[in-house]
């Protein structure tokens, strides 16, 4: 009797992968045996910033056209096109594939008109070459001389070889997540350095004073108003605990006693202030409109991102604790459409969550660091969040701590939950399901998770039930009525709130509608007149 899958699992152990030589999407060979090696071309494409170099060939390497330069013009471009369809017709090929070289993003414009153009009424076939595989193909033929001719032929070896790869295609959403999320964290990383720029001028002003509020100096309503007004400890001694509740006051500003008198215990005992603290001060406030003019662009890429992800089934990420919009939406924006992985494990693959492997003869070293060429961009994501789940999820926190309890390395351990994390959002957003995993135990409803971000991001209201609707539609019917419920508390509370206006409560009925209870309306305490 045949044995089985898992029977053949638990007798060898894990299955061993099949040994290839071609990467499978990069396989040209069924294709060349089909038509003949004479008959099938190859049109390399080595691009530069302004212009490129191509050429023509067979699969064999002869040269059908030598080494041409085009500039990245309209015109040229299509006449490129036109000469390539003419050749390939003089030299009676009946099959080709482009090949172009990586280059930032300066080869798309060769790229986007060859995918626009056709050869024997069918689409160009156009493959992306990494520059790591050409530079590893020119090397042992042409050590030392790097030439723009001996790209070419090395781009032609990469290609023939199988690294001529097809790239997946994204949508419009999640092109946008992927342009708005890394937009976002470049502002991030700016205002970033700003803040360290204007700690250091504050210090040499105001010496200890950032020191009182310790990680939320900048999200403390007293601290940088009141140093925007005065600029030296004396002044701060001098004016006390009423002169400062009265600039706060006229300024309208909300704030603690006690704050103001640690602040006055502080100015009693602050050290001398540098001899250019006043050049120091007025470099300081410049810093400080930098650094909100920052956070408000934040803000706002923020929202975007917030709408975005609704229109994608990564929003149902938002259900698990420790996962927050933007998190959401840079993950989305990084991993893409989840039709382009085939499972988990091809996502912590592309992330590069595995350690590298040396195997010579003997030798075997297979704990190496964590392989280094991979997206890192979509690895710092899952790290990122991985540390989200340690410090706000159960589960993950669970299984850090006994990790930890065995000795293992802190980054290890941030490895292990993020590689494990990679699968149960395949099985979500693949499935477009809210799974009972254990990491979800306790999970969050999302569209109160996604409401209450737009409410403190100050979104109006017209878009924040537009993007909740969006939402709904994303949801798995089964989990209409989990979400429905913290929403009925909050419409109850809005309506027996009686003061300012309440926005809030006229939007939840449509939403509850868009549900399917609407009728638990009818049993929400009405606002009293």
């Amino acid at each position: 009797m045949s044995m089985t899958r898992s029977t053949r699992r638990r007798c060898g152990g894990k299955a061993r992968r099949p040994f290839q030589v071609h990467k499978a999407r990069g396989v040209l060979h069924p294709r060349v045996q089909a038509v003949g090696p004479e008959h099938f071309g190859l049109v390399c494409f080595d691009c530069a910033k302004a212009r490129s170099k191509w050429m023509l060939c067979d699969f064999y390497g002869k040269v059908l056209v030598e080494p041409t330069t085009v500039e990245h013009q309209r015109g040229q471009l299509a006449l490129t096109v036109a000469t390539v369809c003419q050749c390939a017709q003089q030299h009676h090929l009946q099959d080709l594939v482009v090949a172009i070289e990586r280059t930032g993003n300066y080869h798309l414009p060769v790229k986007r008109v060859f995918e626009a153009a056709t050869f024997e009424d069918r689409p160009f076939d156009v493959r992306v070459v990494h520059p790591f595989a050409t530079k590893q193909h020119r090397q042992p033929a042409n050590p030392g001389d790097k030439t723009d001719d001996n790209d070419l032929a090395a781009l032609f070896r990469a290609t023939v070889a199988g690294f001529g790869l097809q790239e997946p295609e994204q949508d419009d959403e999640h092109r946008q997540l992927h342009l708005l999320a890394r937009h976002r964290r470049d502002w991030v990383q700016k205002r970033t350095a700003v803040c360290c720029q204007l700690r250091e001028h504050l210090e040499a002003v105001l010496p200890g004073y950032a020191a009182l509020f310790g990680d939320k100096l900048w999200d403390s309503q007293v601290a940088l108003p009141l140093a925007r007004q005065v600029a030296s400890p004396a002044e701060f001694a001098r004016l006390g605990v009423a002169g400062l509740s009265q600039l706060l006051h006229d300024s309208q500003t909300r704030f603690h006693g006690r704050t103001l008198e640690k602040i006055a215990a502080w100015a009693a005992n602050a050290a001398q202030p540098d001899a250019q603290a006043a050049t120091y001060h007025r470099i300081a406030l410049a810093l400080d409109q930098d650094r909100l003019q920052k956070t408000r662009e934040i803000l706002g890429l923020e929202r975007e991102l917030a709408l975005h992800l609704a229109g994608t089934p990564y929003v149902l990420l938002l259900a698990c604790p420790g996962v927050n919009v933007v998190s959401a939406a840079e993950l989305a924006g990084e991993m893409g459409p989840i039709s382009n992985y085939a499972r988990g494990n091809r996502i912590s693959g592309r992330a590069g969550l595995y350690r590298s492997r040396y195997q010579s003869d003997e030798v075997d070293l297979q704990h190496g660091p964590l392989v280094r060429m991979c997206n890192r961009q979509l690895r710092a994501v899952l790290l990122l969040i991985a540390d989200n789940l340690v410090l706000c999820n159960p589960h993950y926190r669970a299984l850090a701590a006994l990790w930890s309890s065995r000795g293992q390395d802190p980054r290890h351990i941030r490895v292990k939950i993020a590689t494990r994390f990679t699968r149960l959002v395949f099985q979500i957003v693949s499935g477009r399901q809210v799974l009972r995993h254990p990491g979800m135990r306790g999970r969050d409803a999302i569209l109160d998770k996604l409401m209450r971000f737009h409410l403190e991001h100050a979104t109006p209201m017209a878009t924040l039930l537009s993007n909740l609707q969006q939402a709904v539609q994303q949801l798995p019917a089964g989990s209409h009525a989990d979400e429905a419920a913290p929403l009925v508390k909050e419409l109850e509370k809005a309506q027996a709130s009686r003061r300012g206006p309440k926005p809030i409560a006229e939007i939840l009925p449509l939403l509850l509608a868009r549900l399917g209870v609407g009728d638990l309306q009818s049993e929400v305490a009405r606002e009293p007149s």
